[in-house]
C-alpha cells in the first residue's frame, strides 16, 4: 500500500467546497463550472498555458508511454491524427488474466475509504487534468480531428464538467443511506425493545470496462469513468484504437493521484489493443468486469447489451436526429442557427442532426410565407456563407475522422437532388487533412425510396431535407423516428401553441430530449453539464441518460450488517 501524501483533510480543503457546489447544481440545473472555458485562463498556479501545453504533448509524441501496470506483455500503437502526421506513441499492452486480478487488489481498501474520500479522490484527479487542458486539447484535436478550440472545450472543461457531474450524482446516491452505524429500536410492550445495531455500506459491483469512442473520448468517456471509479469500483479503459492518447494520459493521472493518496494505483488501468485484436469483446464477457460503458456505433452496442450478461451496460449508440421546422417568427436567426449545427465538427457528433422535415407547402416566418424550395435554399445559403471563409471553415469543421465518414459523405449526393454540395476545404496547417464542408439532399417523404436514406443514421455532415404533407405528418414520421431508431435530439420551430405542444407530447411519449425555437448561441447539439441531460436512456439511441441517478445508482448496492445490541 502507497504511503498518503495526500490525506483526506487535505482533500477536503481543496475540494469539498466544490463537490458541495456541484451537488448543488445538480438539484438547481443552473449555469456553473469550476473548469475554465478560456485558453487564456490557464497559466498561473501549476497550470499549462498554451505553450507548454504544446511542448508537453510534443514530448510524449514517438516515445513509449509508460504506466507502470501488472501483466504487461508488450509494446503496442499506431495512432494516426486525422490531420495527418503520426502519432508514433507506444502503449503498454497488458495480458488480462495477469492485470484484471492485480485491479481487484485495491478494492477493500477503497471500499472502506467511504463516498466522501472516493469522491475527493476523483475530484483532485479531475483538477489536476483541468490544469493540463491545454495539453489534453492537443491530444483529442490529434485523436479525433475536432478542430483546436472545439479539442480545448469539448474535451476540456466540458468533459472534466461531465466527470464531476458524474461524482456528485455518484455520491449523492451514495449518502442516501446513513453512514456508519445505525440504532433500530421496536417497542415490544411490557416487553423490553427489540434493539439491533445496523452499519450500511455502499459495495462496488466489480471491475467497471470503459470503451471509448473516437469522437470525444474524454467528453463521453469521462462520465463512466468517475461514476464507476466514485462508486467503488476499479476500472479498466479501453481506448479506441485511433483515440488511445487521451485517455492514455487520464489513466496515468488517474493512477497518480490514486497512488499519493495511498491506494493501490491499479484501481485504474489501461487495455490497449493490438491492431485487429478486438479485444473489447474479450473483456466484455469476462466475469470479472461488472459494468460496461460503452458509446459507439449501434451494431456493437446491442451486442454488448445481448451478450454481456453479466454486467450492468451503458451504452450509448446511434439514433436519426430530427427537427421539424412548421413555422417561426425568425427566420435568419433559424437559419443561422441550423446551419452551426449541421457544420459543427462536419457533423460527427451524435446529436448532430440529420432530418429536416419540412412542409411541401411551405412554413410561415416574419420575412413572409417560405416554400419549401425556398427553406431549403436558404438554408444552403446560410451554411455557404458560414463556411464560405476557409480559416473559418477549418475552425469549424475540424477533419474528418476516418475514411468511413468520406465514403457516407460522397454516396449522399447520389440519394436525391443536391441542394448543398459539399466541397473540400484545404487546412494550409495541415495538408493532409481531409476537411469537407457538408452536403444538404432534398428527399421527398412520400416515396418509399427515399426512406431508405433517411431512416438510416448517416454519420457525419449530412443532412436531408425531407419534404412531408404536413406539419401533422412531420410529428408522425418524427414519433416513428425516435421509437425505431432512437434519437439523442430533436429540434423544433414552429410559432403555434399547439404545434409546440404536439411536439413535446411527442418526445415527452418517446422520451427524446427536445430543443424548441433555438435561433441564438446555444445549438441543438450542445448540452451542458448539470444542467441539460444527455440522452434520455428511453429510446433506442441510448439507454443511459449523462447524467442522472439511474447513472450511477446501479453501479454499487448497499450491504447491510446487523449485530445485536
Amino acid at each position: 500500500m502507497a504511503i498518503a501524501q495526500l490525506t483526506t483533510d487535505r482533500l477536503a480543503e481543496k475540494h469539498r467546497s466544490t463537490l458541495d457546489q456541484a451537488l448543488d447544481t445538480i438539484r438547481s440545473r443552473a449555469y456553473w463550472s469550476p473548469y475554465p472555458e478560456h485558453p487564456k485562463a490557464y497559466g498561473a498556479d501549476g497550470s499549462l498555458d498554451a505553450a507548454a501545453g504544446l511542448a508537453a504533448h510534443q514530448a510524449v509524441l514517438h516515445t513509449r508511454f509508460e504506466l507502470d501496470q501488472p501483466g504487461t506483455d508488450g509494446w503496442t500503437g499506431g495512432e494516426t491524427s486525422p490531420y495527418g502526421p503520426s502519432l508514433g506513441i507506444e502503449y503498454p499492452h497488458a495480458d488480462i488474466d495477469v492485470l484484471l486480478p492485480a485491479m481487484r487488489a485495491g478494492t477493500a481498501a477503497w471500499r472502506d475509504a467511504g463516498a466522501e474520500t472516493r469522491a475527493l479522490v476523483c475530484l483532485e484527479i479531475l483538477a489536476r487534468i483541468s490544469a493540463r487542458t491545454h495539453e489534453f486539447a492537443h491530444a483529442v484535436m490529434h485523436t479525433s480531428g475536432q478542430a483546436f478550440m472545439m479539442a480545448f472545450q469539448a474535451g476540456g472543461p466540458h468533459a472534466q464538467d461531465r466527470g464531476l457531474e458524474a461524482v456528485a450524482y455518484a455520491y449523492a446516491e451514495q449518502t442516501r443511506t446513513p453512514a456508519g452505524r445505525a440504532g433500530w429500536s421496536k417497542p415490544q410492550g411490557k416487553r423490553d425493545p427489540l434493539e439491533l445495531s445496523k452499519e450500511f455500506t455502499p459495495v462496488g459491483r466489480g471491475v467497471a470496462l470503459m470503451i471509448g469512442c473516437n469522437t470525444f473520448p474524454t467528453w463521453n468517456g469521462y462520465p463512466g469513468l468517475f461514476a464507476s471509479l466514485a462508486t467503488g469500483n476499479p476500472v479498466l479503459v479501453k481506448p479506441h484504437p485511433r483515440a488511445v492518447l487521451p485517455l492514455a494520459l487520464t489513466v496515468r493521472v488517474a493512477r497518480e493521484v490514486l497512488a499519493e493518496a495511498g491506494f493501490d494505483p491499479n484501481l485504474v488501468a489501461l487495455a490497449v489493443e493490438r491492431p485487429g485484436e478486438g479485444i473489447a469483446k474479450t473483456l466484455a464477457v469476462r466475469p470479472e468486469v461488472r459494468i460496461i460503458d460503452y458509446t459507439g456505433s449501434t451494431e456493437f452496442g446491442d451486442w454488448l447489451e445481448a451478450n454481456a450478461r453479466q454486467a450492468q451496460v451503458y451504452t450509448e449508440k446511434a439514433g436519426v436526429n430530427t427537427v421539424v421546422v412548421d413555422s417561426t417568427d425568425d427566420y435568419k436567426g433559424m437559419l443561422s442557427n441550423l446551419a452551426f449545427s449541421l457544420s459543427l465538427y462536419s457533423g460527427q457528433m451524435c446529436t448532430t442532426p440529420q432530418n429536416l422535415l419540412i412542409p411541401r407547402e411551405g412554413i410561415t416566418t416574419d420575412q413572409g410565407p417560405k416554400s419549401y424550395d425556398e427553406v431549403v435554399g436558404d438554408l444552403a445559403a446560410a451554411v455557404g456563407g458560414l463556411l464560405g471563409d476557409d480559416a473559418r471553415a477549418n475552425g469549424l469543421l475540424g477533419a474528418l475522422v476516418n475514411p468511413d465518414v468520406k465514403a457516407r459523405l460522397e454516396a449522399a449526393a447520389g440519394l436525391g437532388e443536391v441542394a448543398l454540395a459539399s466541397r473540400e476545404v484545404v487546412n494550409p496547417e495541415y495538408p493532409d487533412a481531409v476537411v469537407r464542408t457538408p452536403v444538404i439532399v432534398k428527399l421527398d417523404g412520400s416515396k418509399p425510396d427515399a426512406e431508405a436514406a433517411y431512416f438510416s443514421e448517416c454519420f457525419g455532415p449530412v443532412s436531408f431535407a425531407v419534404s412531408v404533407d404536413s406539419t401533422a405528418d412531420a410529428l408522425e414520421l418524427l414519433r416513428r423516428t425516435v421509437r425505431e431508431k432512437g434519437a439523442m435530439t430533436v429540434g423544433a420551430y414552429t410559432t403555434s401553441a399547439d404545434t409546440e405542444r404536439a411536439v413535446e407530447e411527442v418526445c415527452l411519449e418517446e422520451s427524446a430530449q427536445l430543443s424548441l425555437n433555438l435561433t441564438g448561441g446555444v445549438y441543438v447539439n450542445q448540452t451542458a453539464a448539470f444542467s441539460d441531460f444527455h440522452g434520455s436512456g428511453g429510446n433506442p439511441a441510448a439507454n443511459a441518460a449523462l447524467c442522472d441517478g439511474a447513472f450511477v445508482s446501479n453501479r454499487f448496492r448497499v450491504v447491510e450488517v446487523r449485530r445485536q445490541a
